[in-house]
Protein backbone atom coordinates (compact mmCIF):
# COMPACT_ATOMS: atom_id res chain seq x y z
CA UNK A 1 0.00 0.00 0.00
CA UNK A 2 0.77 3.64 -0.13
CA UNK A 3 0.88 6.46 2.16
CA UNK A 4 -2.09 7.58 -0.35
CA UNK A 5 -0.02 10.42 -2.06
CA UNK A 6 2.58 8.90 -3.95
CA UNK A 7 2.23 6.16 -6.10
CA UNK A 8 4.51 2.57 -5.23
CA UNK A 9 7.50 2.33 -7.16
CA UNK A 10 7.72 -0.48 -9.39
CA UNK A 11 8.97 -0.88 -12.57
CA UNK A 12 6.87 -1.91 -15.19
CA UNK A 13 3.65 -1.09 -14.11
CA UNK A 14 1.42 -1.61 -11.48
CA UNK A 15 2.10 -3.57 -8.47
CA UNK A 16 1.35 -7.79 -8.62
CA UNK A 17 -2.00 -8.27 -7.67
CA UNK A 18 -4.35 -11.28 -7.72
CA UNK A 19 -6.59 -9.31 -9.63
CA UNK A 20 -7.86 -9.97 -12.89
CA UNK A 21 -7.03 -7.77 -16.16
CA UNK A 22 -10.12 -5.74 -15.87
CA UNK A 23 -11.71 -4.08 -12.58
CA UNK A 24 -15.16 -4.82 -11.51
CA UNK A 25 -16.97 -1.66 -11.68
CA UNK A 26 -20.40 -1.24 -9.73
CA UNK A 27 -21.82 2.25 -9.21
CA UNK A 28 -22.92 2.98 -5.83
CA UNK A 29 -24.86 6.17 -7.11
CA UNK A 30 -27.15 5.30 -9.73
CA UNK A 31 -30.90 7.03 -10.51
CA UNK A 32 -34.00 5.40 -12.59
CA UNK A 33 -37.83 5.36 -12.09
CA UNK A 34 -40.83 4.50 -14.26
CA UNK A 35 -42.25 6.47 -16.96
CA UNK A 36 -45.16 8.71 -15.39
CA UNK A 37 -47.81 6.71 -17.41
CA UNK A 38 -45.91 3.15 -16.52
CA UNK A 39 -46.78 3.43 -12.79
CA UNK A 40 -50.26 2.94 -13.66
CA UNK A 41 -50.16 -0.86 -13.43
CA UNK A 42 -48.72 -0.54 -10.39
CA UNK A 43 -51.35 1.06 -8.28
CA UNK A 44 -54.21 -0.15 -6.68
CA UNK A 45 -57.47 0.08 -8.85
CA UNK A 46 -58.86 2.40 -6.34
CA UNK A 47 -56.56 4.71 -7.34
CA UNK A 48 -56.21 4.96 -11.05
CA UNK A 49 -59.42 7.26 -10.89
CA UNK A 50 -57.42 10.12 -8.98
CA UNK A 51 -54.10 8.87 -10.90
CA UNK A 52 -55.45 9.37 -14.25
CA UNK A 53 -56.99 12.75 -13.25
CA UNK A 54 -53.50 13.80 -11.91
CA UNK A 55 -51.54 12.39 -14.61
CA UNK A 56 -53.91 14.29 -17.37
CA UNK A 57 -52.96 18.43 -15.86
CA UNK A 58 -49.43 16.93 -14.86
CA UNK A 59 -46.61 18.52 -16.38
CA UNK A 60 -42.84 17.28 -15.71
CA UNK A 61 -40.43 19.95 -14.46
CA UNK A 62 -37.20 18.58 -15.82
CA UNK A 63 -35.89 18.56 -19.58
CA UNK A 64 -33.99 15.63 -18.59
CA UNK A 65 -36.85 13.15 -17.52
CA UNK A 66 -38.58 14.26 -21.12
CA UNK A 67 -37.67 13.57 -24.75
CA UNK A 68 -34.94 11.37 -25.70
CA UNK A 69 -33.05 11.45 -22.48
CA UNK A 70 -35.82 10.50 -19.94
CA UNK A 71 -35.72 6.68 -21.24
CA UNK A 72 -32.47 6.48 -19.70
CA UNK A 73 -34.24 6.10 -16.48
CA UNK A 74 -36.97 3.03 -17.52
CA UNK A 75 -35.54 1.84 -20.81
CA UNK A 76 -33.35 -1.49 -19.29
CA UNK A 77 -31.52 -1.91 -22.63
CA UNK A 78 -30.67 1.16 -23.43
CA UNK A 79 -29.74 1.74 -19.72
CA UNK A 80 -27.44 -1.46 -19.14
CA UNK A 81 -25.43 -0.31 -22.58
CA UNK A 82 -25.04 2.75 -21.88
CA UNK A 83 -23.54 1.02 -18.35
CA UNK A 84 -21.32 -1.44 -20.25
CA UNK A 85 -19.69 1.37 -22.52
CA UNK A 86 -19.02 3.24 -19.82
CA UNK A 87 -17.12 0.15 -17.93
CA UNK A 88 -19.52 0.02 -15.30
CA UNK A 89 -21.44 -3.59 -14.46
CA UNK A 90 -23.75 -3.69 -11.73
CA UNK A 91 -25.29 -0.71 -10.08
CA UNK A 92 -27.36 0.35 -7.04
CA UNK A 93 -30.50 2.47 -8.03
CA UNK A 94 -31.67 5.61 -6.56
CA UNK A 95 -35.06 7.04 -7.34
CA UNK A 96 -34.99 10.16 -10.17
CA UNK A 97 -38.34 10.30 -12.23
CA UNK A 98 -41.87 11.80 -10.54
CA UNK A 99 -43.96 9.30 -9.00
CA UNK A 100 -47.77 8.91 -8.91
CA UNK A 101 -49.20 12.07 -6.93
CA UNK A 102 -45.44 13.76 -6.31
CA UNK A 103 -44.71 17.28 -7.92
CA UNK A 104 -41.33 16.62 -8.05
CA UNK A 105 -39.04 13.68 -7.64
CA UNK A 106 -39.28 12.19 -3.99
CA UNK A 107 -36.20 12.37 -3.28
CA UNK A 108 -36.23 15.87 -2.70
CA UNK A 109 -39.67 16.52 -2.10
CA UNK A 110 -41.49 15.48 0.80
CA UNK A 111 -44.79 16.19 1.84
CA UNK A 112 -45.83 18.31 4.27
CA UNK A 113 -47.07 16.26 7.64
CA UNK A 114 -50.22 17.93 7.97
CA UNK A 115 -51.98 17.39 4.60
CA UNK A 116 -53.20 13.65 5.43
CA UNK A 117 -55.15 13.10 2.00
CA UNK A 118 -51.82 13.77 0.37
CA UNK A 119 -49.94 11.64 2.14
CA UNK A 120 -52.04 8.92 1.61
CA UNK A 121 -52.22 9.21 -2.20
CA UNK A 122 -48.25 10.01 -2.59
CA UNK A 123 -47.68 6.96 -0.28
CA UNK A 124 -49.86 5.07 -2.60
CA UNK A 125 -47.75 6.38 -5.18
CA UNK A 126 -44.13 5.41 -3.74
CA UNK A 127 -45.30 1.95 -3.09
CA UNK A 128 -46.19 2.03 -6.82
CA UNK A 129 -42.24 2.87 -7.88
CA UNK A 130 -41.03 0.39 -5.44
CA UNK A 131 -43.33 -2.22 -6.91
CA UNK A 132 -41.74 -1.24 -10.30
CA UNK A 133 -38.53 -0.92 -9.06
CA UNK A 134 -39.16 -4.86 -8.25
CA UNK A 135 -39.96 -5.78 -11.81
CA UNK A 136 -36.70 -3.40 -13.47
CA UNK A 137 -34.44 -4.88 -10.76
CA UNK A 138 -35.77 -8.46 -12.17
CA UNK A 139 -35.16 -8.05 -16.15
CA UNK A 140 -31.33 -7.90 -15.34
CA UNK A 141 -30.51 -10.40 -12.77
CA UNK A 142 -27.73 -9.87 -10.26
CA UNK A 143 -27.12 -6.07 -11.79
CA UNK A 144 -29.40 -4.02 -10.24
CA UNK A 145 -29.47 -3.45 -6.49
CA UNK A 146 -32.59 -1.74 -6.19
CA UNK A 147 -33.68 0.65 -3.13
CA UNK A 148 -36.66 0.91 -1.59
CA UNK A 149 -38.42 4.13 -1.01
CA UNK A 150 -40.59 5.01 2.38
CA UNK A 151 -42.32 7.52 4.05
CA UNK A 152 -41.49 8.62 7.56
CA UNK A 153 -45.14 9.74 8.46
CA UNK A 154 -46.38 6.16 9.57
CA UNK A 155 -43.55 3.88 11.01
CA UNK A 156 -45.92 0.70 11.29
CA UNK A 157 -46.20 1.65 7.42
CA UNK A 158 -42.83 2.04 6.44
CA UNK A 159 -41.58 -1.21 8.51
CA UNK A 160 -44.57 -2.90 6.85
CA UNK A 161 -42.91 -1.73 3.38
CA UNK A 162 -39.32 -2.54 4.43
CA UNK A 163 -40.04 -6.25 5.02
CA UNK A 164 -42.10 -6.60 1.73
CA UNK A 165 -39.30 -5.73 -0.11
CA UNK A 166 -36.84 -7.23 1.51
CA UNK A 167 -39.43 -10.32 0.40
CA UNK A 168 -39.22 -9.00 -3.14
CA UNK A 169 -35.85 -8.56 -3.97
CA UNK A 170 -35.02 -5.03 -3.79
CA UNK A 171 -31.52 -5.55 -2.36
CA UNK A 172 -30.08 -2.20 -2.36
CA UNK A 173 -31.77 -1.19 1.62
CA UNK A 174 -34.26 1.51 2.41
CA UNK A 175 -33.85 5.07 0.80
CA UNK A 176 -34.19 7.43 4.47
CA UNK A 177 -35.83 10.72 4.15
CA UNK A 178 -34.33 13.59 5.65
CA UNK A 179 -36.48 15.38 8.40
CA UNK A 180 -35.70 19.41 7.99
CA UNK A 181 -37.03 21.78 9.68
CA UNK A 182 -40.50 22.75 8.67
CA UNK A 183 -41.49 19.55 7.24
CA UNK A 184 -43.19 19.12 10.39
CA UNK A 185 -41.84 15.48 10.90
CA UNK A 186 -40.42 14.02 14.26
CA UNK A 187 -36.68 14.62 13.88
CA UNK A 188 -34.06 12.17 13.20
CA UNK A 189 -32.42 11.93 16.76
CA UNK A 190 -35.58 11.31 18.34
CA UNK A 191 -34.30 7.44 18.89
CA UNK A 192 -38.13 5.97 20.50
CA UNK A 193 -39.78 7.32 17.46
CA UNK A 194 -37.34 5.56 15.30
CA UNK A 195 -35.92 2.39 17.37
CA UNK A 196 -39.04 0.13 15.12
CA UNK A 197 -37.56 1.10 11.82
CA UNK A 198 -33.87 0.52 12.63
CA UNK A 199 -34.41 -2.74 14.56
CA UNK A 200 -36.32 -3.85 11.42
CA UNK A 201 -33.62 -2.68 9.01
CA UNK A 202 -30.73 -4.42 11.36
CA UNK A 203 -32.93 -7.56 11.26
CA UNK A 204 -33.14 -8.16 7.83
CA UNK A 205 -29.81 -6.83 7.17
CA UNK A 206 -31.14 -3.71 5.17
CA UNK A 207 -28.85 -0.90 4.36
CA UNK A 208 -29.97 2.43 5.36
CA UNK A 209 -28.92 5.05 2.82
CA UNK A 210 -29.14 8.62 3.22
CA UNK A 211 -29.09 10.77 -0.13
CA UNK A 212 -28.14 14.43 -0.60
CA UNK A 213 -31.54 16.41 -1.62
CA UNK A 214 -33.64 15.02 0.99
CA UNK A 215 -33.07 17.03 3.82
CA UNK A 216 -32.92 20.44 2.96
CA UNK A 217 -35.57 22.64 4.36
CA UNK A 218 -38.40 23.74 1.49
CA UNK A 219 -37.22 26.26 -0.85
CA UNK A 220 -38.66 28.20 -4.14
CA UNK A 221 -37.74 28.40 -7.75
CA UNK A 222 -35.94 31.59 -7.92
CA UNK A 223 -32.51 31.61 -8.95
CA UNK A 224 -31.50 33.33 -5.48
CA UNK A 225 -33.32 29.87 -4.24
CA UNK A 226 -31.76 27.47 -6.52
CA UNK A 227 -28.30 28.73 -5.49
CA UNK A 228 -28.78 28.32 -1.69
CA UNK A 229 -29.93 25.00 -2.40
CA UNK A 230 -26.98 23.75 -4.32
CA UNK A 231 -24.44 25.33 -2.19
CA UNK A 232 -26.36 24.18 1.28
CA UNK A 233 -28.02 21.28 -0.24
CA UNK A 234 -24.70 18.51 1.23
CA UNK A 235 -24.55 20.32 5.03
CA UNK A 236 -28.09 19.48 5.72
CA UNK A 237 -27.42 16.00 4.81
CA UNK A 238 -24.22 15.56 6.40
CA UNK A 239 -25.95 16.39 9.68
CA UNK A 240 -27.94 12.67 9.45
CA UNK A 241 -24.53 11.14 10.83
CA UNK A 242 -24.54 13.69 14.20
CA UNK A 243 -28.32 12.63 14.30
CA UNK A 244 -28.19 8.79 14.09
CA UNK A 245 -24.99 8.96 16.51
CA UNK A 246 -26.32 11.28 19.14
CA UNK A 247 -29.93 9.14 19.08
CA UNK A 248 -28.21 6.36 19.97
CA UNK A 249 -29.30 4.54 16.71
CA UNK A 250 -25.65 3.10 16.40
CA UNK A 251 -25.07 2.56 19.49
CA UNK A 252 -28.29 0.12 20.18
CA UNK A 253 -27.92 -1.64 16.60
CA UNK A 254 -24.26 -2.38 16.25
CA UNK A 255 -25.20 -4.27 13.29
CA UNK A 256 -27.31 -1.55 11.34
CA UNK A 257 -25.02 0.16 8.01
CA UNK A 258 -25.48 3.41 7.12
CA UNK A 259 -24.61 4.72 3.88
CA UNK A 260 -23.91 8.68 3.29
CA UNK A 261 -23.82 9.34 -0.81
CA UNK A 262 -23.29 11.86 -2.99
CA UNK A 263 -22.23 13.90 -0.03
CA UNK A 264 -18.44 14.11 -1.06
CA UNK A 265 -15.71 12.45 0.86
CA UNK A 266 -13.75 15.20 2.20
CA UNK A 267 -16.39 16.03 5.15
CA UNK A 268 -16.05 12.71 6.80
CA UNK A 269 -12.32 13.23 8.81
CA UNK A 270 -13.07 16.68 9.49
CA UNK A 271 -16.28 15.66 10.68
CA UNK A 272 -15.52 12.83 12.66
CA UNK A 273 -13.14 14.71 14.63
CA UNK A 274 -14.93 17.51 15.43
CA UNK A 275 -17.68 15.23 16.99
CA UNK A 276 -14.39 13.06 18.95
CA UNK A 277 -13.63 16.58 20.10
CA UNK A 278 -16.94 17.14 21.53
CA UNK A 279 -17.23 13.64 22.92
CA UNK A 280 -13.77 13.98 24.57
CA UNK A 281 -14.45 17.28 25.69
CA UNK A 282 -18.06 16.53 27.16
CA UNK A 283 -16.72 13.14 28.96
CA UNK A 284 -13.91 15.01 30.66
CA UNK A 285 -14.11 18.97 30.95
CA UNK A 286 -15.70 18.95 34.16
CA UNK A 287 -16.71 22.29 35.06
CA UNK A 288 -17.19 22.89 31.45
CA UNK A 289 -20.71 23.98 29.41
CA UNK A 290 -19.99 20.83 27.67
CA UNK A 291 -19.69 18.89 30.10
CA UNK A 292 -22.71 19.74 31.74
CA UNK A 293 -25.26 19.91 28.48
CA UNK A 294 -23.78 16.16 27.09
CA UNK A 295 -22.26 14.27 29.78
CA UNK A 296 -25.16 11.90 30.34
CA UNK A 297 -25.34 11.62 26.60
CA UNK A 298 -21.53 10.54 26.31
CA UNK A 299 -21.86 8.17 29.41
CA UNK A 300 -24.23 5.75 27.68
CA UNK A 301 -22.69 5.40 24.23
CA UNK A 302 -19.74 3.00 23.96
CA UNK A 303 -17.98 4.57 20.97
CA UNK A 304 -16.64 7.87 19.43
CA UNK A 305 -18.35 9.00 16.73
CA UNK A 306 -15.17 7.89 14.63
CA UNK A 307 -15.38 4.56 15.99
CA UNK A 308 -19.12 4.33 15.03
CA UNK A 309 -18.10 5.63 11.18
CA UNK A 310 -15.83 2.74 10.92
CA UNK A 311 -17.90 0.55 12.50
CA UNK A 312 -21.25 1.06 10.37
CA UNK A 313 -20.99 3.67 7.88
CA UNK A 314 -19.70 3.51 4.22
CA UNK A 315 -20.01 6.78 1.70
CA UNK A 316 -21.46 6.67 -1.69
CA UNK A 317 -18.61 8.26 -3.31
CA UNK A 318 -19.83 9.63 -6.23
CA UNK A 319 -17.83 11.13 -8.82
CA UNK A 320 -14.92 10.81 -6.20
CA UNK A 321 -11.99 13.78 -6.73
CA UNK A 322 -8.68 13.07 -7.03
CA UNK A 323 -7.95 14.67 -3.90
CA UNK A 324 -10.78 12.58 -2.19
CA UNK A 325 -8.82 9.37 -2.99
CA UNK A 326 -5.91 11.00 -1.15
CA UNK A 327 -8.04 10.84 2.26
CA UNK A 328 -8.98 7.22 1.56
CA UNK A 329 -7.30 5.74 5.06
CA UNK A 330 -9.14 8.61 7.01
CA UNK A 331 -12.13 7.54 5.53
CA UNK A 332 -11.73 3.87 5.35
CA UNK A 333 -10.52 2.06 2.05
CA UNK A 334 -13.38 -0.47 3.26
CA UNK A 335 -16.09 2.12 3.72
CA UNK A 336 -15.64 3.82 0.08
CA UNK A 337 -18.31 3.01 -2.70
CA UNK A 338 -17.55 4.96 -6.40
CA UNK A 339 -20.58 6.07 -8.31
CA UNK A 340 -21.12 7.69 -11.47
CA UNK A 341 -24.44 9.68 -10.56
CA UNK A 342 -25.86 8.05 -14.18
CA UNK A 343 -28.00 9.62 -15.43
CA UNK A 344 -27.82 12.62 -13.99
CA UNK A 345 -26.02 15.94 -16.02
CA UNK A 346 -23.30 16.07 -13.09
CA UNK A 347 -22.66 12.12 -13.68
CA UNK A 348 -19.36 11.06 -14.96
CA UNK A 349 -21.07 8.88 -17.52
CA UNK A 350 -20.13 8.63 -20.44
CA UNK A 351 -16.57 9.69 -18.56
CA UNK A 352 -16.33 7.32 -16.32
CA UNK A 353 -13.48 4.98 -17.35
CA UNK A 354 -11.20 8.45 -17.37
CA UNK A 355 -12.34 9.84 -14.18
CA UNK A 356 -11.16 6.65 -12.57
CA UNK A 357 -8.12 6.82 -14.17
CA UNK A 358 -8.23 10.48 -12.94
CA UNK A 359 -8.67 9.71 -9.76
CA UNK A 360 -7.23 6.13 -8.98
CA UNK A 361 -4.11 6.50 -11.38
CA UNK A 362 -1.55 4.75 -8.91
CA UNK A 363 -2.95 3.36 -6.16
CA UNK A 364 -2.83 -0.11 -5.11
CA UNK A 365 -4.93 -2.11 -7.62
CA UNK A 366 -6.61 -4.13 -4.60
CA UNK A 367 -7.82 -0.76 -2.66
CA UNK A 368 -8.61 0.42 -6.40
CA UNK A 369 -10.98 -2.69 -7.04
CA UNK A 370 -12.64 -2.36 -3.55
CA UNK A 371 -13.60 0.99 -3.83
CA UNK A 372 -14.81 0.78 -7.47
CA UNK A 373 -16.62 -2.65 -6.64
CA UNK A 374 -15.64 -4.49 -3.63
CA UNK A 375 -17.23 -2.45 -1.60
CA UNK A 376 -20.50 -2.08 -2.86
CA UNK A 377 -20.74 -5.75 -3.52
CA UNK A 378 -20.08 -6.99 0.17
CA UNK A 379 -22.65 -4.72 1.59
CA UNK A 380 -25.28 -4.91 -1.45
CA UNK A 381 -25.16 -8.46 -2.03
CA UNK A 382 -23.48 -8.00 -5.54
CA UNK A 383 -22.12 -11.95 -6.53
CA UNK A 384 -18.66 -10.92 -7.67
CA UNK A 385 -17.92 -14.70 -9.15
CA UNK A 386 -21.26 -13.65 -11.43
CA UNK A 387 -20.64 -10.32 -12.52
CA UNK A 388 -16.41 -11.58 -13.51
CA UNK A 389 -16.98 -12.59 -16.97
CA UNK A 390 -19.28 -9.01 -18.01
CA UNK A 391 -15.99 -7.25 -16.33
CA UNK A 392 -13.69 -9.13 -18.60
CA UNK A 393 -15.46 -8.11 -21.07
CA UNK A 394 -16.40 -4.24 -20.83
CA UNK A 395 -14.31 -3.26 -16.78
CA UNK A 396 -11.61 -0.68 -17.42
CA UNK A 397 -8.58 -1.87 -17.58
CA UNK A 398 -6.19 -2.04 -14.40
CA UNK A 399 -2.86 -1.33 -15.98
CA UNK A 400 -4.73 1.64 -17.95
CA UNK A 401 -6.29 3.19 -14.45
CA UNK A 402 -2.91 3.05 -12.94
CA UNK A 403 -1.16 5.80 -15.61
CA UNK A 404 -1.84 9.02 -14.88
CA UNK A 405 -4.68 10.99 -17.16
CA UNK A 406 -2.81 13.26 -19.78
CA UNK A 407 -4.22 16.16 -19.90
CA UNK A 408 -4.97 15.89 -23.48
CA UNK A 409 -6.75 12.55 -23.21
CA UNK A 410 -9.74 14.33 -20.72
CA UNK A 411 -12.85 14.24 -23.04
CA UNK A 412 -14.56 17.31 -24.43
CA UNK A 413 -17.35 17.60 -22.08
CA UNK A 414 -16.07 15.94 -19.28
CA UNK A 415 -15.76 19.49 -17.21
CA UNK A 416 -19.78 19.30 -16.49
CA UNK A 417 -19.02 16.22 -14.08
CA UNK A 418 -16.72 17.54 -10.58
CA UNK A 419 -14.76 15.18 -10.85
CA UNK A 420 -12.83 16.81 -13.66
CA UNK A 421 -13.03 20.19 -12.82
CA UNK A 422 -9.90 21.74 -11.67
CA UNK A 423 -7.42 19.50 -13.26
CA UNK A 424 -5.20 20.38 -16.04
CA UNK A 425 -6.84 20.84 -19.24
CA UNK A 426 -9.84 21.89 -17.36
CA UNK A 427 -11.35 25.01 -16.46
CA UNK A 428 -11.96 25.51 -12.53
Amino acid sequence: MTDGTTPPTVPGGPPFTDLPERYTVISADCHGGGEIHGYRDYLPARCHAAFDTWVAGYEIPYEDLKGDLGPRNWDSDRRMRDLEADGVVAEVIFPNTVPPFFPKPSLTDQPPAANAGDLALRWEGLKAHNRWMVDFCAATPGRRAGIVQIMLHDIPAAVAEIRWAKDAGLTGGVLLPGTPPGSGLVPMFDYAHYEPLWRVCEELGMPVNHHTGSAAPPAGDTDVDKVVFLTEVSWWAHRAFTHLVVSGAMDRHPELQFVFTEQGTAWIPEETRRLDYYWHRMSTAVGSQEYEWGSALVGRMALKPSEYWARQCHVGASFQRPAEAKLRYQVGVDRIMWGSDYPHKEASHPFSREALQLTYNGIDPVEVAAMVGGNAAKLYGFDLAALAPIAARVGPRVEQVWVPLAAEDIPVGADKCPAFVGVAGVKP
